[in-house]
């Protein structure tokens, strides 16, 4: 190697080193510009796989979830509605005055009443329309006359338009949608156990909930508005933008932890090893330059970036450094070697390792999740840019002797004391594997149940549930999703399910559960059903005003009506609209007309299979459970990915097998045995077994096998070193992972766990089957 030192340049170029730092000049450009402005996303739906099969109900899905994406609810509990009142008028105030970008919402649909009158004779509940079927005329006619002398009130609309007062009992099934109704200025709830009145209160957000800064402005200015409530007043709070908010601060809180650790960690032990500044600065250098292109290049892909992706990008730290580390420790251990002599030595094995790292990571963006794909570009392209950082710039950069210290040769002189795989020990150690293997495989659990990637506070996720049950708001993710050729054939469709749904219905109201439906239909009926309801309203109606007329002997004349059906079209257009509009689908994909009939109520298991068996009898309409459709996708996937795992070690032992023919076992077995046991060890923890941990044992291969490779690589005096690096880099990346296992989303602390025990094994196998020799290339 000494030949080239006369003329460092040889071969290494400065325009090389110029050119990579034009790019990493652009990469910060970007991150200024980014992070004035974060595209970040915390919808935990988006990291899922994008059902190509069921394009409708995507669509429906985003609709729906759009449709409260920026408002809060706030509903305050008192035993009687003064006190409720007074307390929501005061948390109001105090709202008002903190200014945290929390406005009051306007209640919509005040206009309902006059968008609907012209259609009044057309809309009927079911119960009216079969009293109508047979009307006793000189009934009717006497409860008409009572009205009409003041002995009733409240109609919504004159005496002489709504004789029969039918339209009040239409307006009352329309609000059973939910459960609030108008009291004194405010939105009212009563408490179905009878000890509380609510109070309810809509707020509008204003400003991005994606912030990175760790702080939750809407939920502190909610928890400060509650203290100035009186006691004894119960605070619910609930909404997309405090999710969103606390996924933003807990993913804030979460990169900081994972990344700055991670960092902290690596130049601790880069110092402890070499006990000179240039190592720590240039290998902290490589790791940040290596973040910041992994961001880049994921927002420039998918146009933005999703705070799990950080967190988990964030531990990129513990896998980047090996580039660097191996320079230095090489350094240490050829000191006479010229640097760029070294760099030529060592560029092909570093591209090795990142070839076999970069291959674990890509193999993840095989399965179809839009997260793991932002995951794993943003994990590639760092751990390229931090390899392109290392080789580009560290010979150039890196000038003087390095002292080295204790702990370097500590570590490099452990090598010569280390067991190998040989004698009695190795047996025993041999049956006790296969012992925890057995035990623990046989305590392991399958969980591929799709919330384990949600990480909102419990406390949260409890008030969200509290407000549905008791706004009686039916759920997003679940509902039947109906299809036709036109807007009025999906009408008659719905109207067919409703009353398909009638008899379930009525059980779960006889079983005391409040079960209810909110369809298109409730609020348009289709054109047949409109002039059925018109008929019978026409011919009731010119009977009773007849009588009546003849009670009072004066003629009564019967207003006329719309003779024009009312369109869906007209009503999408109206504030009347407001509270439904996200259920219908105005230009769904694949040409017709479509609508989500939403459920509420639903609990059990059977509830779900019992819907799912009526939506398969009636033409089209389709079931869709989001959560239990993705847990079924991501279980299917853990069994592919099981597969492909196993192909990857039998492609990877091929691959050693070629380059130290019988002896690649040596590299490939600590790995293979790290797997097994590491599957093992979270059975004996009760850590569930999911997607995410396969993915983690697939990124071990790719990693893992790296420590075998430079072990088998590196003989002699060298190898004391080259086993330096492997402990130095085996430590940060477990470090690394672990304090990923400390992540509040299950998903993540599974991948990070999963890793810090296998790495942990591998690190610990590797020197106990190295040889004692270099065997010839391609020998046996």
């Amino acid at each position: 190697m000494t030949r080239h030192a006369a003329g460092p340049r040889r071969g290494w170029p400065l325009w090389i080193a110029l050119l990579w730092l034009v790019v990493v000049g652009l990469v910060a450009a970007h991150q200024w510009v980014f992070w004035r402005a974060p595209a970040l996303n915390t919808d935990v739906f988006d990291l899922l796989p994008q059902d190509q099969q069921q394009p409708l109900a995507q669509q429906a899905m985003a609709q729906l979830a759009g449709q409260g994406e920026r408002r809060i609810v706030v509903m305050l509990g008192a035993a009687d509605w003064d006190t409720a009142l007074a307390a929501a008028q005061r948390f109001d105030h105090a709202i008002a005055t903190q200014q945290a970008g929390l406005r009051r919402a306007a209640e919509a649909g005040g206009n309902a009443l006059a968008f609907y009158k012209p259609w009044r004779d057309a809309l009927l509940t079911d119960a009216q329309r079969q009293a109508l079927a047979q009307p006793d005329t000189e009934a009717l006619a006497r409860q008409a006359l009572a009205r009409l002398h003041g002995l009733s009130a409240g109609q919504p609309t004159h005496w002489l338009a709504d004789p029969l007062n039918l339209w009040s009992g239409w307006w009352s099934q329309r609000a059973s949608v939910t459960a609030a109704r108008p009291r004194d200025g405010m939105l009212w709830v009563p408490d179905p156990k009878g000890d509380r009145e609510w109070a309810v209160l809509l707020y509008e957000v204003e400003g991005s909930a994606f912030r990175m800064d760790g702080e939750r402005r809407w939920a502190d200015a909610i928890t400060h508005a509650s203290q100035a409530v009186a006691g004894g007043v119960q605070v619910l709070s609930a909404g997309i933008p405090l999710h969103a908010e606390a996924g933003a601060a807990q993913g804030n809180q979460e990169m900081n932890t994972i990344g700055w650790g991670s960092l902290a960690a690596v130049v601790a032990l880069v110092w402890a090893a070499f006990r000179a500044v240039r190592p720590v600065v240039l290998i902290a250098g490589s790791l940040l330059i290596g973040c910041a292109a992994g961001l880049s290049a994921t927002v420039w892909l998918f146009g933005e970036v999703h705070v799990l992706t950080l967190v988990f990008g964030a531990s990129l730290v513990g896998v980047a450094e090996d580039f660097g580390i191996h320079y230095f420790a090489s350094r240490l251990g050829t000191p006479k070697v010229p640097r760029w002599t070294l760099m030529r030595h060592l560029w092909p094995g570093l591209a090795l390792a990142l070839a076999t790292s970069v291959l674990g990571y890509l193999v993840m963006g095989v399965v179809p999740f839009p997260g793991l794909r932002q995951m794993a570009v943003f994990s590639a392209v760092g751990l390229t840019a931090a390899f392109l950082t290392v080789v580009c710039w560290f010979a150039w950069l890196d000038t003087g002797a390095l002292p080295g210290g204790a702990l370097e040769r500590r570590v490099a002189g452990s090598l010569r004391a280390w067991p190998r795989w040989r004698g009695r020990w190795a047996g025993v150690a041999s049956v006790l594997a296969v012992l925890w293997c057995a035990w623990g495989l046989s305590r392991l659990s399958i969980n591929d149940d799709v919330r384990q990637l949600q990480s909102s506070p419990a406390a949260l996720m409890k008030a969200q549930m509290q407000v549905g049950q008791l706004l009686k708001v039916p759920s997003p993710a679940q509902f039947f999703l109906v299809q036709g050729r036109d807007a009025d054939e999906v009408l008659r469709r719905e109207e067919a399910l409703k009353q398909a749904l009638a008899p379930w219905l009525a059980e779960q109201a006889r079983q005391g559960t409040e079960a209810g439906l909110a369809a298109v239909s409730d609020w348009v009926p289709s054109a047949a059903r409109q002039a059925a309801d018109r008929a019978l309203t026409a011919q009731a109606e010119t009977a009773v005003l007849r009588r009546v007329g003849q009670a009072l002997d004066e003629p009564l004349t019967r207003p006329g009506f719309s003779t024009h059906p009312l369109t869906v079209q007209a009503w999408l257009a109206s504030e009347a609209s407001v509270g439904a509009r996200a259920q219908w689908l105005d230009h769904p994909e694949g040409g017709g007309q479509a609508s989500a009939v939403l459920v509420r109520g639903l609990a059990h298991a059977d509830q779900l299979a019992a819907l799912q068996r009526l939506a398969e009898s009636m033409p089209g309409v389709q079931w869709v459970d989001r959560v239990d459709a993705i847990s079924h996708l991501m279980g299917r996937f853990r069994h592919t990915m099981g597969w492909l795992l196993v192909v990857g070690h039998v492609l990877v032992l091929g691959a050693l097998a070629l380059r130290f023919g019988r002896q690649a076992w040596r590299a490939w077995l600590p790995t293979a045995v790290a797997s097994v046991l590491c599957v093992a060890t979270l059975g004996m923890l009760h850590e569930p077994f999911q997607l995410f941990s396969l993915l983690a044992l697939m990124l071990l291969l790719g990693m893992g096998v790296d420590y075998g490779i430079f072990l088998m690589e590196h003989q002699g005096d060298e190898q004391g070193h080259a086993w330096l690096a492997v402990v130095l880099g085996a430590c940060s990346t477990s470090l690394s992972f672990g304090l990923l296992g400390l992540s509040s989303t299950p998903a993540l602390h599974s991948f990070g766990l999963t890793l810090l025990v296998g790495l942990t094994i591998v690190c610990l196998l590797a020197p106990c089957l190295r040889l004692e020799t270099t065997p010839s290339k391609g020998s046996s």
